[in-house]
């Protein structure tokens, strides 16, 4: 896995959902990322979600046409957004987090409904002063769901 993660010719990884755990703070039903696939250190990330029925959120979005939250799907591009960002630097100190702090120019393209699988592909624009900004898009089947630029900040806690 070393190898891929500094090789921008072969970005392949697998980050399972424990290793991502200790990278985010997030538990169910909060955390958003199943799986990592690529990764390219301070450059860019390639993570999935599995959407199922079972997501807390769809009981009530809607009962009767269950649609997954923007917001979630805007989250859980953050969330990747920050495993790009703390595993770039190695390992994320007991003492820090890195928080969402901005968004600019969402859109939604298309609806995420149960049975989706969402890839999220998230690539660093820039990181000054303990702040990225980042380019992110949240895809099924190949067709854009979600996009926006997302802010991360690292913060002592």
């Amino acid at each position: 896995m070393t190898d891929a993660v500094n090789n921008t010719d072969n970005a392949a990884v697998h980050i399972d959902v424990r290793e991502i755990m200790s990278y985010l703070p997030h538990r169910y039903p909060f955390l958003l990322v199943d799986r990592v696939t690529e990764f390219v250190a301070d450059t860019r990330i390639k993570a999935l979600k599995n959407v199922t029925i079972n997501e807390p959120f769809f009981m009530g979005h809607f009962e009767q046409y269950p649609v997954m939250p923007g917001v979630l799907i805007i989250e859980a591009l953050a969330q990747a957004a920050g495993i790009l960002a703390i595993k770039s630097q190695g390992q994320r100190a007991d003492n820090e987090l890195y928080f969402f702090v901005g968004i600019d120019n969402a859109r939604f393209k298309r609806q995420v409904v149960p049975g989706d699988q969402l890839v999220f592909e998230v690539e660093t624009i820039t990181v000054k002063r303990g702040i990225g900004k980042y380019s992110a898009r949240a895809l099924v089947d190949g067709q854009v769901a979600c996009e926006a630029v997302i802010m991360c900040a690292k913060r002592e806690v």
